[in-house]
């Protein structure tokens, strides 16, 4: 039974992770937003190429269609399996995520997922973590300018803060009772978001290491196409 809902929850986020917010407001604006800046659909690149306005709007669409089904699933899950609730969100999280950042209908080009992978870490509603990252991701944008750079490190302190509230008991699962398994088993799904967004970085880290990573507020022509690639 329990597999069945993990499939289901996969499902349904990879269905929800369809809707490429920068790819239908970038259509809407008359561009393949794909085909400008870094070629990807996700929000810093809507930033760059078409503006404040719209990297706000696609950071809110990608946020929440990964928000909204997880809270959901929560919902529906938290009081009927108390203690391994949060894989299940996971799940619908982790589809959400691969729906955004390989969508069929484009070809599996979509984002990079950093924002979808925010909306998940804000319905596992744990508040000290969401304080935690959030911290760090500003910090390091703030200082640095580089978005990437925030969102690769955030990764990675996601991974790191699981892990260290799993294991101490914090999550809805017990470390040393009838839910360590499924408790690794959210460690794995955790793991493998965070290094499916480093991955999709690779040519931002590139890029980060000799010096030539646009920084926040360096805005793109529509005519630069594909220059960072």
């Amino acid at each position: 039974m329990n597999v069945t809902i993990r499939i289901i929850c996969f499902i349904c986020g990879y269905i929800c992770g369809l809707f490429e917010t920068g790819y239908f407001y970038g259509k809407v604006k008359g561009i393949d937003i794909r085909n400008y800046g870094s070629g990807n659909s996700g929000t810093t690149n809507a930033l760059r190429v078409l503006g404040k306005k719209a990297g706000l709007v696609v950071f809110i669409g990608d946020f929440f269609k990964a928000f909204i089904p997880c809270f959901v699933v929560r919902l529906l899950t938290q009081n009927q399996y108390p203690d391994i609730f949060l894989l299940f969100v996971l799940y619908v999280g982790l589809g959400v995520i691969c729906g955004h950042n390989f969508p069929f209908y484009l070809k599996f080009k979509g984002g990079k997922g950093v924002a979808a992978t925010a909306g998940m870490i804000a319905g596992l509603l744990i508040p000290l973590m969401i304080v935690i990252l959030l911290v760090l991701f500003v910090a390091v944008v703030a200082v640095t300018r580089y978005v990437s750079l925030g969102s690769i490190l955030l990764m990675i302190e996601f991974i790191t803060c699981y892990v260290i509230f799993a294991l101490s008991g914090m999550l809805c699962f017990d470390p040393k009772g009838d839910s360590k398994c499924e408790m690794i088993e959210s460690i794995v799904l955790v793991v493998i978001v965070g290094v499916m967004s480093i991955l999709k970085h690779r040519a931002n880290i590139v890029r980060l290491l000799h010096g030539e990573e646009n920084k926040l507020g360096d805005k793109k022509k529509i005519s630069e196409i594909k220059e960072e690639d």
